[in-house]
């Protein structure tokens, strides 16, 4: 079973979030910012990261960017934020994100975009 960790502080996007991924069979584990993330990924890898980007304590292009640069392995990570600037963007690809969604995100871009980067695409 693919797990998936949710990096974000609001506990309602959370939910939501959790709630698509575990009705479509994924193992879903929580952070509320970068640091607790990190510290997650340190006793157990992911197979997929969807991180937000203004958290307390460590914010998403951190979290990216302090995964990206480890030994650790090379996830793909979805940044999803409500932050929607062209500059927001090219700041979390460059950070290390792999896509960039909107919120609230739809249930079915979700989970499409999960899949996609989870290698589970199907044409």
């Amino acid at each position: 079973m693919k797990r998936i960790l949710i990096i974000d502080d609001a506990a309602t996007v959370r939910m939501y979030h959790r709630g698509i991924l575990e009705e479509a069979g994924y193992q879903v584990v929580e952070a509320v910012n970068g640091i607790e993330a990190m510290e997650k990924t340190l006793v157990e890898p992911f197979d997929l990261y969807l991180v937000d980007i203004n958290m307390p304590k460590q914010d998403g292009y951190g979290f990216l960017s302090d995964l990206r640069s480890g030994e650790l392995p090379q996830t793909p990570a979805i940044m999803i934020s409500t932050e929607a600037s062209s500059d927001d963007r090219r700041r979390a690809y460059a950070a290390g994100a792999n896509l960039y969604l909107i919120k609230p995100v739809k249930p079915v871009e979700l989970l499409l975009n999960c899949r996609l980067l989870l290698g589970e695409a199907s044409p």
